[in-house]
């Protein structure tokens, strides 16, 4: 439990918690990125312990929320065609589509498999031949790597039943439109430690330069999190907007440069549509021409997604950080992780999930 425990001591919480508060002289507006670090600061009772002398809001930082509903009926569509099996991890299975989710089409009889990595679906290519298997990709550049790495192995095997539906989302485009909408509030930001582990956080130099905000990459424990708040609080009771790494026992400068070049080497950066949010400029990554043979979507003729709105739902405010999610009519009403409406609510890693279940559970401290 190295990393983890050392991270999670109460005396040392407590104690850098109210450094943090005698720092704080106005209430700053920071947002966190990344899903896991909006439920490690609820359930951890951080943002009630501070929600008095600081506002935290929380970005489109769940993949899974962000896949646009017509990747998931595309997916379901697919696995309903004779040989076809789609391989997908199992968080993907409840999220809803618009005509319904992956696990209800698989109990209706659609062929979905649940796999560990991309390479269990290249495997299950290879010992299935007389199918075609299409794995499911979703997620920010964490996940990227491994899937880029699966359709150079499907090529190396000679496998010509193996494919790619991607959904793949960049992190940094989509704090871009944060700060470029006209109703933003955020005035710092905390970066997502687990995507910059790969990508590196030099490229925050220009976004800081650009909008005069500060960011700080962080992990998911409560000390992280208290410590990223603490740096982006001085830069901003500063006034000197800046770049900070405050996760350095995983992420470094460069990131992890092998990584790198197997995403570049397959994918493309594209404007992609993230669900809930519209349309966001060199948002995502498609497979590049080349290795246009391993994509489903050339393969079996699929269109590609639109951006759809989630009907009287305010999820996009929530993701701009503009209300929090109670503030939502929806929310906790119409909209629950049981019958989700807007994107913060289809996955478990989500903002209003994550809302709905600790405001729910006493864990939240005040």
């Amino acid at each position: 439990m190295k990393f983890m425990d050392e991270y999670r001591q109460p005396a040392l919480i407590q104690r850098n918690l109210a450094e943090l508060r005698q720092a704080i002289t106005r209430r700053w507006v920071i947002m966190d990125v990344c899903g896991g670090q909006t439920h490690s600061l609820l359930r951890h009772g951080l943002e009630a312990a501070l929600e008095d002398v600081l506002e935290l809001v929380h970005g489109p930082g769940c993949p899974v929320c962000v896949t646009p509903a017509e990747a998931i009926d595309a997916a379901a569509e697919l696995a309903r065609r004779p040989n076809v099996i789609v391989a997908s991890f199992g968080d993907m299975l409840r999220v809803p589509g618009q005509r319904g989710s992956l696990l209800q089409a698989r109990a209706e009889g659609a062929k979905i498999r649940i796999v560990y990595s991309p390479m269990d679906a290249v495997e299950l290519a290879a010992s299935q031949p007389d199918q075609q298997v299409v794995f499911f990709g979703v997620g920010f550049e964490t996940t990227v790597p491994a899937t880029a790495l699966a359709l150079l192995h499907a090529r190396q095997r000679g496998l010509t039943n193996f494919s790619l539906l991607v959904s793949h989302v960049r992190v940094e485009p989509a704090m871009r439109a944060v700060m470029q909408s006209a109703e933003t509030r955020v005035q710092g930001f905390l970066a997502a430690g687990h995507v910059c582990t790969v990508t590196g956080y030099e490229n925050y130099h220009s976004f800081v330069a650009e909008f005069s905000v500060p960011v700080v990459v962080t992990g998911f424990e409560p000390l992280d999190l208290i410590n990223g708040l603490f740096e982006c609080v001085q830069s901003l009771e500063q006034g000197q907007p800046r770049l900070s790494n405050q996760y350095e026992r995983s992420v470094s400068p460069t990131g992890n440069l092998h990584a790198q070049r197997l995403m570049e080497q397959v994918y493309e950066i594209v404007d992609t549509p993230w669900r809930g949010f519209g349309r966001i400029a060199g948002g995502g990554l498609a497979i590049r021409p080349e290795f246009c043979e391993f994509d489903a979507r050339v393969r079996f003729q699929l269109a590609d997604a639109v951006c759809s709105s989630d009907v009287d739902c305010r999820s996009k405010e929530v993701m701009l950080g503009v209300i929090k999610p109670p503030e939502c009519p929806l929310f906790g009403n119409q909209c629950t992780p049981e019958t989700p409406v807007g994107a913060p609510m289809v996955s478990s890693e989500g903002a209003c999930s994550a809302y709905y279940r600790y405001s729910r559970s006493n864990e939240l401290t005040s």
